[in-house]
């Protein structure tokens, strides 16, 4: 590949699926890390002057942005100052920022999916300081991709998957929502979607815009729980959880989260030739290697 690719954020669970997936293509990466431990306006400004990359992959606050089941609103400022800046030095070095962004952009009142043309109506604090980094990417640099994802499936502990793991280790009832709709994603998809993107882009290709992705066949959280614990009796067998169906309603996150937060995804397809892949098929590998890590661990 002939361009120079910057990745922010190489040591989360989607920067390390990216690495994975560019090595099998003979792509690589820049990969810094901070040395104050989370990237600045000042910090980005040194690194972009001194590369001057042609393209940006922004997953610098990605276990915030997708992972984390609640986070502290006071984190936000600063990561949308983080993008700004970073927005403005590629405008300035005529480089592609390419800067992810999540169906919470939306409210999920439509029963329906959403296509990158909705209206975005964000119920939480993190999908409304998401919009705003979109926003604010859109209106300073020109060669953009903003590319929102669904439910992000990887092997932290921290994760939907891990707190699924973590809850049925606890014992106990599992309550999940059996009307709470999304695009299950796992990270190793994520990732395969973004080399795609950058291939098409070092054919230089000037598709500046905003994209979406989740994985094929909607679900429920419910079902994905369901799917979580199956899987996972491969690994440890005295796994034997109930998962019990409650209502969006009945959970104390249903005034945040979107209800319907299924994504659309043929723009993607029909611009990249991107076609979603059934979330089930990835799950042996998710397991895998959250049991790896997490048996590494001990």
């Amino acid at each position: 590949m002939r361009l120079r690719l910057v990745l922010l954020g190489a040591g989360n669970a989607l920067g390390q699926a990216l690495i994975r997936h560019g090595a099998e293509c003979d792509i690589s990466f820049l990969a810094p890390r901070p040395e104050q431990g989370v990237w600045t306006p000042a910090s980005l400004t040194e690194l972009i002057d001194d590369v001057r990359p042609d393209v940006v992959i922004n997953l610098a606050y990605y276990f915030d942005w997708f992972q984390l089941g609640r986070v502290v609103s006071d984190k936000f400022a600063p990561q949308e100052q983080a993008v700004q800046r970073l927005a403005q030095l590629c405008k300035h070095y005529q480089c592609v920022l390419l800067q992810p962004s999540s169906y919470r952009v939306f409210d999920g009142y439509r029963a329906t999916a959403y296509n990158e043309q909705h209206e975005c109506n964000p119920l939480s604090p993190r999908g409304q300081a998401l919009l705003r980094m979109e926003q604010s990417v859109r209106a300073i640099c020109s060669k953009h991709i903003i590319l929102r994802f669904g439910w992000l499936l990887d092997d932290s502990l921290e994760g939907m998957l891990g707190r699924v793991l973590q809850r049925a280790q606890a014992g106990g009832a599992m309550e999940m929502a059996d009307d709470r709709r999304g695009n299950p994603t796992p990270v190793e998809d994520a990732a395969r979607v973004i080399i795609a993107i950058l291939k098409q882009l070092d054919c230089t290709a000037p598709l500046w815009g905003t994209y979406q992705y989740g994985g094929q066949e909607a679900a429920t959280t419910l079902a994905v729980a369901e799917a979580i614990l199956y899987e996972a009796k491969a690994w440890d067998s005295s796994i034997n959880q109930e998962v019990i169906p409650r209502p969006h309603a009945h959970f104390e996150d249903a005034a945040i989260e979107p209800q319907h937060g299924v994504l659309d995804c043929k723009k993607i397809t029909h611009t990249f030739g991107i076609k979603p892949r059934a979330w089930r098929t990835g799950m042996a590998e998710l397991l895998d290697s959250y049991y790896r890590k997490l048996n590494g661990a001990k």
